[in-house]
Formats: C-alpha cells, sequence, structure tokens
C-alpha cells in the first residue's frame, strides 16, 4: 500500500457522496470550500469541470497555488443550449465523464469534485445510469462531490448528504455584470 493510501484511510474510513444543487449561487464555491478544507489536512483533489472552459479564478489559484489541487476543463467558453446542445457540447462531456471514472478508479485521490455534472446529465449531454455506475463503483474511502442544478432524484437518493443552495436574491437582477473574482 503506498504512503499516500496508507495515511488516507488513516484520516477517513469511508468516503462520503456530497450533492450541491439548487437555483442560488455558490454550488461550485461550497465544492472548493470543501477541497480547500481537505487540502488543508493533506488530501488530494481532482475537480473535472463540465460545460466550462474559461480559465475561471479556481483554475489560476489551483495551477499557482494550490498543487494538491487539480482541475479539468471539459467544455467551451459558451452556453451549451439545453434543448439541442452542439455535438462539440456532447463530445466534451462524454470525454469529462471518461475522466472522471479514470480518477475515480485510480485511487490517486482523496476527494472528487464532478462540478456541474448535475446539469450535463439534465441537458443530456451524459447519461444518469453512467453517473450512478459511477458512484456505485468509487471506491469506499473516496469522497465525491457532484455539483449543479437539476440534480437528479435517483442521485439524492442515494447521497450521503445535500445541500440545495437557493436563490433569494442576485446582482444580475438589478443590471451587475459577472466579474473576475465573483462569478469567474
Amino acid at each position: 500500500m503506498s504512503d499516500h493510501i496508507e495515511k488516507r484511510t488513516k484520516k477517513q474510513d469511508r468516503g462520503l457522496v456530497m450533492v450541491l444543487t439548487g437555483n442560488g449561487k455558490g454550488k461550485t464555491t461550497s465544492a472548493l470550500g470543501q477541497a480547500l478544507r481537505a487540502l488543508g489536512h493533506g488530501f488530494k483533489v481532482y475537480m473535472v469541470q463540465f460545460m466550462k472552459g474559461r480559465k475561471y479564478g479556481e483554475v489560476l489559484a489551483a495551477e499557482k497555488h494550490l498543487p494538491g489541487l487539480t482541475v479539468e476543463q471539459f467544455g467551451l467558453d459558451s452556453f451549451v443550449m439545453r434543448v439541442n446542445p452542439a455535438p462539440v457540447d456532447i463530445e466534451l462531456a462524454q470525454k469529462g465523464l471518461e475522466r472522471a471514472q479514470e480518477i475515480v478508479v485510480s485511487n490517486a485521490y482523496d476527494m472528487v469534485i464532478l462540478d456541474e455534472i448535475n446539469v450535463a446529465i439534465d441537458f443530456k449531454l451524459i447519461s444518469l445510469a453512467s453517473v450512478l455506475e459511477l458512484i456505485k463503483n468509487k471506491p469506499m474511502e473516496l469522497t465525491l462531490i457532484l455539483t449543479g442544478r437539476y440534480a437528479p432524484p435517483e442521485i439524492v437518493e442515494i447521497a450521503d448528504m445535500v445541500s440545495e443552495i437557493k436563490e433569494i436574491k442576485h446582482h444580475y437582477a438589478s443590471g451587475i455584470k459577472d466579474r473576475a473574482g465573483i462569478e469567474f
């Protein structure tokens, strides 16, 4: 058993399946807070971002300051059409799911975040069945975090923790545009 795996099993007996969903702002940010907490304890964290291709602040911060956090993006820097997604969006989401499957079974990470995976399922870019299979086959000690609106009831049912982030008020409604360090 490698030192990393041995150290990890001493830290945690059983990983959790956590879901961050809802129509409010802060699901990815919450997952990153969880990652920061895990990094503080020496855990290794991997984040797969579905439907995202922009160099968000978390990508830049991980590259510059957080060697224990790997962020890999599988998307374009544009919106995906819900009703009629472009073939490239489907292809990138499928590649993201394949990469997530590799990472989950690699036993090289303590926490894996599947950012916006719930939306990718809802937009039919990837199948619910494949994500349920990924959850079912995750190593016992791995913590898996799934973010995004529209969490399917089947995932909510099997998760250990589900938080719904509800929008009460958003600055977009008053005409304030997105800005670096807040939305990206």
